[in-house]
C-alpha cells in the first residue's frame, strides 16, 4: 500500500531528486538550516508557512501554485484550523487564481459555522484594502452559508459583492443587481444609500428607466429621512456624526431627483420631467454641507441648468438651440450629451443641425475613444441617433457606419436592448447598405453566435463572479 502524498513527502522527493543536503538547499530557500530540518523531521514536525513553502518552490523552479493542493492539510495540521495559516493561504489562492484551493479550505472550514464572521472579517479586510476581486469567495461563502437571512452580515455581504460584481458587461450587470436588490433594504442605512446609488446607475446604463424611476424616489426619499433625523428631528439631543457614507449626504438627496427627472425625460414625459428639476437646481439650503458637499451643490446647478436645454430641445423650442451650443462650449463635459439631445430633437422635429455637427466634428472625432462606462453608454445613443439622423437626411452609407458602430460598441458592453434597436434599424434600410457594410454587419452577428454557442456548450467563463 502506497503512503499518501503529503507536502513533506514532495519536497523530500524534489530534494533527493537534485542532490541537496538541508544546508545547501537551505542556502538556496534563504532559509535556516535548522528550521528546514525540524520542518521535515521533527517530532512532530514543525508547521510550514506560507511565506516559507513560497520559497522553496521558488528555488525549486516550480509554479508558485506547485504545492498548495497539498498545503490544505496543513492549514489544518492537527483536524483543525491554524488561523495563521489559513489566512495568508487563502489570499495568496485568490492573488495567483487558485480558486479550488479556497473552495477546499472554505469547505473544510463550514465544518463549523462558528468561522463564518472570520471569513466575513477576512472579506471585509480585503474590501477595504481595495482588492474587491479577491474579497469575493469570501463574501459568497458567507452568503450561501449564513444560518441567519435577516442578518446584517448577509446583507453587507450581498452589497460588497454586488459592487465588486458591476463592471463593463451589462447582463451580467443585471444578473447582479437582480440578485443584490432583495437586501437592500436590510442594509445600515449608510450603505442602502450607496446601494440604490448603484442600483439606479446600473438600471440607468440598461436603459430600464421605470426602475431608474422607482429607485430614484427611493433614494430622494431615504436620504430625507436621514435628514430629518440627522439634522431636524433630534437637532436638540445631537451626539458627534459617525454616519459614513461614500459621498456627502446631499448628494444622495439631488442625485434621486435627477434620476426621477431624467427617467420621465427618458419615457418622453417632458413636461413633467421638468417639473422635477427644481427639486435639485438650488440646495445650497442643505445643512451638514462640507467642501465636498459644496461642490455637489454647485454639480446639480449646473446639470439642472443642461437638464432644462434638454427638455426645452425635446419639446420643440429650437430657439433655445444657440443658447445651449453656447452652454456646451463653456462646459465641454456636457458636450457628449448635449449633441445626444441635439440629435434627438432634429430627428424629432425634423429639422437640420448639419451645421451643429459640423462645428463640434472635432469632438464628435474623440468620443470613439472614451472608455468609461458612462460615456461609452452615451456615445452609443449618440451613434444611434446619429443613423437615424443621416437617413432621414438620406446619407444612407453614413447612417449604415453610424448603426454599424453603434452594434459593435453594444456588443463590446453586452447591451442587449442597444444590440436588438441597433439590428432592427439595419435591416430596415439593409437594401442601401453596400456590400462592404453588409460583410460587417454579417461578422458582427457571427461574434453574437459565437459567443452564444460557447454558452450554450459551457465553454466560457459564465459568470465567475465578475
Amino acid at each position: 500500500m502506497e503512503n499518501a502524498t503529503t507536502i513533506r513527502s514532495e519536497i523530500e522527493k524534489e530534494l533527493k531528486l537534485g542532490g541537496y543536503t538541508f544546508n545547501s538547499f537551505g542556502q538556496a530557500t534563504g532559509l535556516n538550516r535548522g528550521i528546514f530540518s525540524a520542518m521535515l523531521n521533527g517530532n512532530p514536525p514543525k508547521p510550514i508557512s506560507v511565506r516559507q513553502m513560497d520559497l522553496i518552490t521558488k528555488a525549486l523552479n516550480y509554479p508558485e501554485d506547485w504545492l498548495y493542493e497539498l498545503y490544505v492539510d496543513e492549514c489544518f495540521y492537527d483536524g483543525r484550523p491554524h488561523w495563521k495559516r489559513v489566512k495568508p493561504f487563502l489570499i495568496r489562492c485568490v492573488e495567483v487564481g487558485n480558486l479550488r484551493c479556497v473552495e477546499k479550505v472554505l469547505s473544510r472550514l463550514m465544518e463549523d459555522l462558528n468561522h463564518i464572521p472570520t471569513i466575513f472579517t477576512l472579506a471585509e479586510e480585503l474590501y477595504e484594502a481595495g482588492k474587491l476581486q479577491e474579497a469575493i469567495p469570501f463574501y459568497e461563502c458567507v452568503i450561501e452559508n449564513e444560518k441567519y437571512q435577516h442578518s446584517e452580515r448577509l446583507a453587507i455581504s450581498h452589497y460588497k459583492l454586488f459592487v465588486a460584481s458591476v463592471g463593463q458587461d451589462m447582463e451580467r450587470n443585471l444578473e447582479a443587481v437582480l440578485r443584490f436588490i432583495p437586501y437592500r433594504n436590510r442594509l445600515p442605512e449608510n450603505y442602502q444609500l450607496d446601494g440604490i446609488l448603484k442600483i439606479i446607475n446600473t438600471y440607468f446604463y440598461l436603459h430600464k428607466w421605470d426602475s431608474v424611476e422607482k429607485y430614484g424616489d427611493e433614494l430622494w426619499t431615504l436620504a430625507k429621512t436621514v435628514y430629518l433625523n440627522r439634522y431636524e428631528n433630534n437637532a436638540k439631543r445631537r451626539v458627534k456624526d459617525d454616519y459614513k457614507t461614500e459621498k456627502n449626504l446631499v448628494f444622495y438627496y439631488g442625485y434621486g431627483y435627477l434620476s426621477k427627472s431624467t427617467a420621465l425625460q427618458k419615457m418622453e414625459m417632458f413636461e413633467e420631467a421638468q417639473s422635477y428639476i427644481q427639486n435639485y437646481a438650488d440646495l445650497s439650503w442643505f445643512k451638514g454641507l462640507n467642501s465636498e458637499g459644496e461642490q455637489y451643490v454647485k454639480m446639480f446647478s449646473l446639470w439642472a441648468k443642461a437638464n432644462s436645454y434638454t427638455l426645452d430641445m425635446l419639446l420643440g423650442k429650437r430657439e433655445v438651440l444657440g443658447e445651449y451650443i453656447t452652454f456646451l462650449n463653456q462646459h465641454p463635459e456636457e458636450k457628449l450629451s448635449g449633441l445626444l439631445t441635439i440629435l434627438e430633437s432634429a430627428n424629432m422635429y425634423k429639422f437640420s443641425v448639419d451645421s451643429v455637427l459640423e462645428s463640434f466634428s472635432a469632438e464628435i472625432e474623440q468620443f470613439k475613444y472614451l472608455d468609461d462606462v458612462k460615456n461609452r453608454n452615451y456615445y452609443c445613443c449618440f451613434l444611434y441617433q446619429r443613423a437615424i439622423y443621416e437617413y432621414k437626411n438620406n446619407r444612407f452609407e453614413k447612417g449604415t457606419n453610424s448603426v454599424l458602430d453603434c452594434l459593435a460598441l453594444s456588443l463590446i458592453s453586452r447591451n442587449d436592448s442597444d444590440f436588438k434597436q441597433c439590428v432592427a434599424l439595419f435591416e430596415v434600410y439593409r437594401e442601401f447598405a453596400t456590400s462592404e457594410q453588409t460583410k460587417r454587419y454579417e461578422n458582427i452577428i457571427k461574434e453574437v453566435n459565437i459567443y452564444e454557442k460557447r454558452l450554450f456548450d459551457g465553454t466560457s467563463l459564465r459568470y465567475s463572479i465578475l
